[in-house]
């Protein structure tokens, strides 16, 4: 089957996005109707999630019906209930008796000083988790300026959404997801250059190659704005069948990716969650070797995603106030 290098190659799940341009934000949504084994890591000083204690290895529940990522910081957490509520209206959910509750993890980011209106915060999101949900898609789907990654700024460049797929010599297909928005830089000093382009595939992000000269090590740090106004969230998403412990292996080295691609990573300033979602179609030949490449394999590809949402974004809209986008600065 023909990969369409989205994380939605990988079968059973489902994205969705919706956005404002009047508030300069917006939210993303992975579905899992029929539920995943999912777990998390969280690297960054400042998190923001909701649900994440339930997807620890002892939590009770085994598996989550969607993953919600969202501008707006606090204000953004709204949109998990209407993710929740339209999954609920759907008969989705951890059964308890004749009720079900839908699972639905979140992560924020922080992108409240990029222009447009700031009022109704919390109503905007409820409704966005909502429409995210009615046109979410098994299928492709739009990179860039969309859903969380809408909002979202870099050290010196417009964020945005990416996602990247691989499949594996055994069979199992590996997915990523991401709404970059770090404090620090995904570009290299002052040129075109991606730090992910190691991992490139077919020029999915230019294909600028290496920085001319090699990299300068010396270079000062780029970083963007103040405490709390940075996070790069991510799910990294397969096939296999894991259980919650190996999910959290495959979370946790699937952060190496956004090291790969982002110059700082991990800071006080940033609030960097990976989630990992198994929607256990294929079993794992051999649980310790096959999960070691499946997780190397989600790093890859997460690097790549951090790297197209960037690439991938809108020139800038009116009443914007952070940065120019890449193509912006330097074309296609």
């Amino acid at each position: 089957m023909h990969l369409l290098n989205l994380i939605t190659d990988v079968a059973g799940i489902a994205v969705g996005h919706a956005q404002d341009a009047t508030i300069c934000t917006g939210v993303s949504v992975v579905l899992t109707e029929a539920g995943a084994t999912s777990s998390v890591d969280v690297r960054g000083g400042g998190p923001g999630t909701l649900e994440t204690d339930a997807l620890a290895p002892d939590g009770t529940v085994d598996s989550v019906h969607g993953i919600v990522l969202s501008g707006g910081s606090a204000f953004g957490m709204a949109a998990s209930s209407g993710v929740r509520d339209w999954l609920s209206a759907r008969g989705v959910g951890f059964a308890i008796r004749e009720a079900r509750v839908p699972i639905v993890a979140q992560a924020i980011l922080f992108d409240l000083l990029n222009g447009g209106r700031k009022d109704g915060l919390s109503e905007a999101y409820a409704a966005m988790g909502a429409a995210a949900c009615e046109a979410a898609t098994s299928e492709a789907f739009n990179l860039g300026s969309v859903g969380a990654g809408f909002g979202a700024t870099t050290a010196d460049l417009r964020g945005g959404l990416g996602s990247a797929s691989v499949r594996l010599d055994n069979g199992i297909t590996v997915g990523a997801l991401v709404a970059a928005n770090p404090v620090g830089q995904v570009t290299i000093g002052d040129g075109p250059q991606f730090w992910a382009h190691p991992f490139e595939r077919d020029a999915e992000f230019g294909g600028r190659g290496p920085a001319q000269g090699g990299l300068e090590v010396s270079q000062p740090l780029r970083l963007k704005g103040g405490p709390q106004q940075s996070t790069t969230l991510a799910v990294v998403a397969t096939d296999a069948v894991l259980t919650k412990a190996q999910a959290r292996r495959v979370a946790i080295m699937a952060q190496t990716g956004l090291a790969r691609a982002i110059h700082p990573v991990h800071t006080p300033l940033d609030g960097d969650v990976v989630f990992a979602l198994a929607t256990g179609r294929i079993a794992l030949a051999d649980p310790v070797y096959d999960l070691a490449v499946l997780g190397s394999a989600a790093a890859d590809t997460l690097a790549r995603a951090v790297a197209r949402g960037v690439y991938e974004a809108d020139r800038v809209p009116q009443g914007w106030a952070g940065p120019p986008s890449y193509q912006e600065r330097f074309g296609r």
